[in-house]
């Protein structure tokens, strides 16, 4: 007898796995009324899954530990665990920022070895090949906290800091659940992690990093024939580092081919030939520090706000506090983000909205000074996506007489 095996959620993850679960029955929270699906699927409403009939479940990663759905199941397990014994040798990397930039530069480091991207980067795994060399998968704490059997080949952990808490209920929670892969690897498997996680128990052989020249020295890399700063060096460094792993080697011309995706850090002029900076992918206060720390040499205009989650923003502006800057406070914490610059010293002005923000900064900018948007927080209260935030903080830009 075949398993009865359901799905949570009919979204981009999941809708692939109707085509390696033959009659997949989808339940989602966005269907009321029951409709064939994909594949020969069948989608029905939430509240008509019975774990009584069930005999496995797979959910979509994004949907939370307090939704019936996973209350209710009993043998619940994550897109990677139903893909752990496929074939091909495993990279997860996972973190809080530029996780997705250093699975691209390690996928064009990689491709002539065979690998293939997918994950929280944009393509499920079933989708991908199922008979790749390798497969680079971005890896999401989400993913992590509902995966049980499956483990990588290679871990590469980014720095953590607050995000997300909301959904992992703290920042321990949060945490856990990025070092969780570490309880199940093999010691022929590597795990590539910051310094202070380096006592965390695993069989796997744990090589520890500081920062970007402590990841140069290890892997004998020189960090100074690499074209990327700030931030992106870190993520090169990386990449470069597994690729060494791999195959003993260190290509400078190509991670230095490159080309980053818009929204981090993208540099433009106005008509006044003024610096302007689209960083509306820093969701979270480590990856405006980071953003900060770039520009910090000239006096920066930030832009900050939007959704924080409820995250406590005091870390970021104990750091901007020591900062030449002006804050342009816009989004739904507009207010909050008041009375911390109010709190801290720090000179404001709170926006009507993000192009009222590029106004204000109009009137005020120099042309050694830098106007920068890195909003430390999720753009879901006022676009339907952080690219649309950056798209329109573009064309403001652009307009500028």
């Amino acid at each position: 007898m075949s398993k009865r095996i359901s799905i949570f959620g009919y979204g981009t993850t999941t809708k692939p796995l109707a085509k390696h679960i033959k009659n997949a029955v989808f339940y989602d929270d966005n269907c009321h009324e029951p409709y064939a699906g994909e594949y020969g699927s069948f989608v029905r409403p939430s509240a008509e899954f019975n774990e009584n009939n069930s005999d496995l479940e797979i959910t979509s990663p994004g949907i939370p530990p307090s939704n019936p759905l996973i209350k209710k199941a009993k043998n619940l397990i994550s897109e990677y665990d139903f893909f752990a014994d496929t074939t091909p040798f495993k990279i997860w990397i996972s973190g809080t920022n530029g996780k997705t930039t250093t699975t691209q530069m390690m996928q064009h480091l990689l491709e002539d070895k065979g690998s293939h991207e997918g994950g929280n980067i944009g393509t499920p795994l079933a989708d991908l090949a199922q008979d790749a060399k390798i497969w680079i998968l971005e890896t999401s704490s989400f993913t992590m906290h509902y995966t049980k059997k499956a483990y990588p080949n290679i871990y590469v952990l980014l720095p953590l800091s607050p995000d997300h808490l909301s959904w992992h209920g703290s920042m321990q929670g949060y945490i856990d659940d990025k070092l969780k892969p570490l309880s199940k690897m093999r010691s022929t498997d590597i795990a590539l992690v910051p310094d202070k996680y380096k006592d965390t128990p695993t069989k796997a052989k744990l090589i520890s990093y500081k920062d970007e020249e402590d990841l140069a020295d290890i892997f004998e890399i020189n960090a100074k024939r690499v074209n990327f700063r700030g931030a992106f060096l870190a993520d090169a460094l990386l990449a470069m580092a597994v690729d060494k792993l791999l195959f003993d080697r260190v290509d400078y011309k190509k991670i230095n081919e490159f080309k980053l995706d818009p929204h981090r850090q993208e540099e433009l002029k106005d008509a006044k030939n003024r610096l302007w900076v689209n960083d509306t992918k820093a969701t979270n206060l480590d990856a405006t520090i980071a953003a900060v720390k770039r520009y910090e040499d000239s006096f920066i205009h930030l832009i900050l706000g939007g959704d924080d989650k409820g995250v406590d923003l005091s870390e970021l502006f104990e750091y901007l506090k020591d900062v030449e800057l002006k804050i342009y406070a816009i989004g739904t914490n507009k207010d909050k983000l008041v009375k911390l610059s109010q709190n801290y010293h720090i000179p404001f002005v709170k926006c009507k909205n993000l192009a009222n923000a590029v106004h204000e900064i109009d009137k005020n900018l120099k042309k050694d000074e830098v106007a920068l948007l890195s909003p430390a927080s999720a753009s879901l209260d006022e676009f339907s996506s952080y690219a649309q935030r950056g798209n329109e903080f573009k064309s403001a830009v652009e307009n500028i007489c």
